[in-house]
């Protein structure tokens, strides 16, 4: 099996154009073909060079896609958003048998796994990679919750802590950092036979993820990339789901789609 990261760039065409990539303080911004592709920083520096050196517009969106692999962060984090400019579009997620909304802003708490897997998780041992927004109102009162973060907050584990936590849980919810520290592919093989998601805007939604174990992926889709442009560049007091839609791509009903499509 190719490894994950190829996988992911293999579905990316020849001759999709970078139109715009920009490294700010927060992460990094893709445009390509009126579309927006983010991505977060791993780490505030750099202790390797990049790939490649000279100007990434001069790339495909392929070839900056190819920056993932790169132990540069800055250079992971621009082929990430590249990534994510092809897979996390609306037509992309049209294809894949997505219902966008027609609005602008769509609040949709069904694509929350946190709010929509409150039940499920109901006694169960669940770790969260991440510390993500009320998980200890959430989550805490109903199941054995271990959240595990790099940089911790007070109660959270180390992210090394995960070869111990992950093996053996019900559920293992994983955030898009992982994609560009490069330990996505780790954490899914101690997550095995857990039902595994991975949650937070940057989630790359590609279908090809549920080759390599994961069951859910619950992302965000831009429908105004200027605006998301923005208040990602700007940090500015606004949510990045004021910009578009959240959306969770789930594994079953994928496979039931493409069933339907045949």
């Amino acid at each position: 099996m190719k490894s994950l990261y190829d996988a992911l760039i293999e579905g990316i065409p020849e001759d999709a154009p970078v139109d715009d990539v920009v490294s700010t303080h927060y992460g990094a911004i893709v445009r390509s073909r009126g579309n927006i592709g983010l991505s977060e920083f791993a780490d505030g520096y750099d202790t390797r060079p990049m790939l490649e050196s000279g100007s990434k517009l001069d790339l495909s969106l392929k070839d900056l896609a190819k920056g993932i692999k790169s132990w540069n962060m800055t250079e992971a984090a621009m082929g990430h958003a590249a990534i994510n400019a092809w897979y996390n579009s609306p037509e992309m997620g049209r294809k894949n048998g997505l219902l966008l909304t027609d609005s602008l802003y769509s609040e949709d708490r069904i694509a929350d796994p946190f709010i929509t897997y409150q039940k499920e998780v109901r006694g169960k041992r669940v770790v969260v990679i991440g510390h993500f927004p009320y998980l200890e109102q959430l989550f805490k009162p109903v199941c054995d919750l271990t959240i595990l973060e790099d940089t911790p907050y007070l109660g959270d584990y180390p992210l090394h802590a995960a070869d111990y936590f992950l093996p053996g849980c019900d559920f293992a919810f994983i955030g898009g950092l992982a994609f560009i520290d490069k330990r996505l592919p780790h954490f899914l093989e101690l997550a095995k036979g857990a039902f595994i998601g991975l949650v937070g805007p940057v989630t790359t939604l590609a279908p090809v993820l549920f080759d390599y174990g994961v069951d859910e992926l619950d992302g965000f889709i831009a429908k105004a990339p200027d605006m998301a442009d923005s208040i990602f560049k700007e940090q500015i007091n606004k949510k990045i789901y004021a910009s578009g839609q959240k959306i969770s791509l789930r594994k079953k009903e994928y496979e039931a789609f493409l069933q339907l499509a045949d």
